[in-house]
């Protein structure tokens, strides 16, 4: 069963069942004279005028967003608890009036007979399984008019109890036992009231739910990457949870990485609060543990330059930095300079005028050259020289060699093996020494591609 007809199905069954005892009380206060009774009939009377309400109202509250309800319309769920409070007041007033009156003229007590109180205890018996069973709803669907069904004739019960005393009062000769019982019933009507408008008045002005805020802020905080929560704030409609949070991630994340925390979070307040909507802002913000190239790095990512082979230097009394800046191959030099001074004058902002910043221009790569394989001649060859070049050395075991002529030149990929221990350094130095033979070897050899890799095991 849907939660929805989980809802509409138990307000229908109170419909039912406010209307009958409501009926019985009436008719049985009515013939003995007992103001208690009429009193209680007639809350019972209001509570089925709210679950009528309330049975209207939850099958529209669990309807989706629209265009022009964009949180939803759960909020129709508190006014209408706001409605029947008004009521509740307004019979609370009328029988305290008449309570009073009575009590002040001295009216004589009603006919005691074992009927009311048969009456009564089905009622109670009634009302103890409606409100279990509308708490139980309320609970797992998380309904604000169902609480507020299930707190009525959770004071029905009480109510009751009170029309029984007095009647007892009454049975054993005190007149004033009946009117002192409708005006007991009336004070709890109040109570219930006041109860329901306070709950009530909080969702409607946006309250945030008691511990909802640490809740959730922890819930982000767990997820991966989050660094802190900067801000948040949680707001109900109806069953739903709505949260908006401001969030900080490390600035040197890539967005996928940044919509991945998104996602985490998202999962992670679901499962906190059930029903929950995340609306999540994420603020890049610098680590302590940020490096001095993450730093360049994200500098230049935020303007936009590709940038590769930084190296930073620290000569105790000044920073050195050098960076190989590549532009559009077709791009006038003073256009391309005036580049490399911005993204200087950019890492001199952030590390201070006195670091030493050496900007290396180079073309940009085509994206997609034109090129075709080369002759297997030509791939033999060249394959052949590379093996020549890393014969006795700690570079070994050269394949997969590749030749593709394209407008710019040749392109050679190899891949080779290498011990495992070897450091990345040494490797690269090797490696890089065996494409600079081939290069001064083979003029037309535009670039070098080597990949290196343990041995088989």
């Amino acid at each position: 069963m849907t939660s929805q007809t989980s809802k509409t199905s138990v307000a229908a069954i109170s419909i039912v069942a406010s209307g009958a005892m409501a009926a019985a009380k009436f008719i049985v206060g009515i013939a003995i004279g007992s103001l208690a009774l009429i009193s209680e009939a007639l809350h019972s009377s209001v509570d089925l005028v709210a679950t009528i309400i309330t049975w209207a109202v939850v099958r529209v509250s669990d309807k989706p967003a629209d265009d022009e309800h964009h949180y939803g319309h759960g909020k129709l769920e508190s006014i209408s608890a706001l409605g029947v409070t008004a009521l509740l007041y307004v019979l609370a007033g009328g029988i305290l009036v008449e309570s009073y009156s009575r009590l002040r003229e001295g009216t004589s007590p009603p006919t005691i007979s074992a009927v009311p109180f048969v009456v009564l205890v089905i009622d109670i018996a009634v009302n103890l399984w409606r409100a279990r069973a509308l708490h139980r709803a309320a609970r797992e669907t998380r309904s604000e008019a169902l609480a507020a069904d299930a707190l009525h004739f959770a004071s029905d019960v009480m109510g009751s109890c009170a029309v029984i005393v007095g009647l007892v009062l009454a049975a054993f000769g005190f007149w004033w036992g009946d009117a002192a019982a409708a005006a007991a019933v009336a004070v709890m009507i109040a109570l219930l009231g006041l109860r329901m408008a306070s709950s009530t008045v909080h969702t409607l002005i946006d309250r945030a739910p008691e511990g909802a805020q640490e809740k959730a802020t922890a819930a982000i905080r767990s997820v991966p990457g989050v660094i802190d929560v900067e801000r948040l704030r949680v707001r109900m409609v109806g069953a739903t949870t709505f949260i908006d949070s401001i969030v900080n991630v490390p600035r040197t994340y890539p967005i996928d990485r940044v919509e991945e925390i998104k996602r985490d979070a998202e999962a992670a307040v679901s499962k906190a609060f059930g029903d929950a909507d995340l609306t999540f802002t994420a603020v890049p913000v610098a680590r302590d543990n940020e490096t001095v190239r993450d730093r360049i790095m994200v500098i230049a990512h935020n303007s936009g330059l590709a940038i590769h082979h930084v190296t930073v230097h620290d000569l105790v009394a000044k920073l050195i930095d050098s960076i190989d800046l590549e532009v559009d191959a077709d791009m006038p030099l003073e256009a391309a300079h005036d580049i490399a001074n911005t993204l200087e004058r950019s890492i001199q902002e952030e590390f201070g005028a006195d670091v030493e910043v050496d900007v290396h221009i180079e073309p940009l790569e085509p994206e997609l050259p034109f090129g075709v394989d080369a002759a297997p001649e030509r791939v033999e060859t060249i394959a052949a020289a590379l093996s020549e070049y890393a014969a006795g050395g700690e570079i070994h075991d050269i394949h997969n060699v590749r030749v593709r002529d394209t407008n710019a030149g040749e392109i050679v990929n190899f891949h080779c093996r290498a011990t495992p221990s070897m450091s990345v350094i040494k490797v690269h130095e090797q490696v890089d020494a065996i494409e600079r033979r081939l290069r001064r070897a083979f003029p037309s050899v535009k670039r070098v591609i080597s990949h290196a890799e343990p041995p088989r095991a």
